[in-house]
């Protein structure tokens, strides 16, 4: 299934596609739990309501199809048009990426390659959705594009062992870790954390869409592409990571807990290199889709 968020003249939503109607989300949600729970609804304002409500867990989502199927919703739940794409988790509780998670891509930036997961974090206020606009300064020097596989977060995991990872995964989208490379190099010169270098507003592009984890089972091995202006420039496979994503997990909750929502961006592939005002990125992943976002600097 796919989950998108989206908003209207009514606020944020999120919706799903069942048949070839783009269905409301937080509308579905709230019949089913008023006419088979017998519970005093709560529509899901967000997809963060939805995942924390457990909405995204296999059993529940098929429980939800079947209901839309037995009474025949779609005409009444359909999103109308007007309505804009964002985000689809428009603001994550937390974003942690990985350092250098591909070889080749360690070996371009002429650093080691780990030997333990290098995470670091992303504000949400970086969050922009999969047609967004990346504005990028012009004070900073050079500023790069990096893809990655982003992990979404379904319940609570704290201290999780590899082998039970996947059961904390609600799903996957794309992310683009926007870098401003020449401030980032400086503060690892300086010994220094590079974490503005990954901050600036818009610098963190998320879409078009959340995968759910049942459309693809481990392992995650997916073809990865980046273009710009029609030129691919990055290209690889996600079998291709140092440190898989339960690796990844057991590592990450063994100092940090995990919430619904949480973000975790797998690294980027080889082939980063500057965006200029004017180009257009596409980020493409193996059965997750394509997203496209342009560049303007400020």
């Amino acid at each position: 299934m796919r989950l998108l968020s989206f908003e209207d003249a009514h606020g944020p939503a999120c919706a799903t596609f069942l048949g070839q109607a783009l269905i409301n989300l937080s509308s579905l949600v709230e019949a089913y739990e008023t006419s088979v729970l017998k519970e005093q609804p709560r529509s899901p304002a967000n997809i963060l309501d939805f995942l924390a409500r457990g909405y995204c867990e296999r059993e529940k989502l098929a429980e939800l199809v079947e209901f839309f199927d037995e009474r025949h919703l779609e005409q009444k739940l359909t999103v109308p048009p007007g309505y804009r794409t964002i985000a689809p988790v428009p603001r994550p509780p937390k974003i942690i990426a990985l350092g250098r998670n591909y070889v080749l891509h360690a070996q371009e930036s002429k650093m080691p390659v780990p030997d333990e997961p290098i995470i670091f974090c992303k504000s949400n206020s970086t969050v922009i959705g999969p047609d967004g606009t990346i504005m990028i300064p012009t004070d900073v020097g050079r500023i790069d594009h990096e893809v990655e596989l982003a992990v979404v977060i379904g319940k609570k995991a704290k201290r999780v062992q590899a082998r039970q990872a996947y059961e904390y995964v609600a799903g996957y989208t794309i992310a683009l870790d926007i870098t401003a490379r020449d401030l980032q190099r400086s503060d690892i010169e300086k010994r220094q954390p590079w974490y503005r270098s990954k901050n600036f507003d818009s610098f963190t592009p998320l879409g078009p869409w959340v995968v759910t984890a049942d459309e693809i089972p481990p392992p995650i091995h997916l073809d990865i592409e980046l273009s710009v202006n029609g030129t691919v420039r990055q290209h690889a496979n996600t079998r291709d990571m140092v440190f898989d994503i339960a690796t990844t997990i057991e590592f990450i909750t063994k100092y940090i807990t995990l919430e619904p929502g949480d973000i975790i961006s797998m690294g980027t592939p080889e082939g980063i290199g500057s965006i200029n005002d004017g180009d257009r990125i596409v980020s493409r992943i193996e059965k997750i889709g394509e997203m496209v976002n342009t560049v303007k600097s400020l």
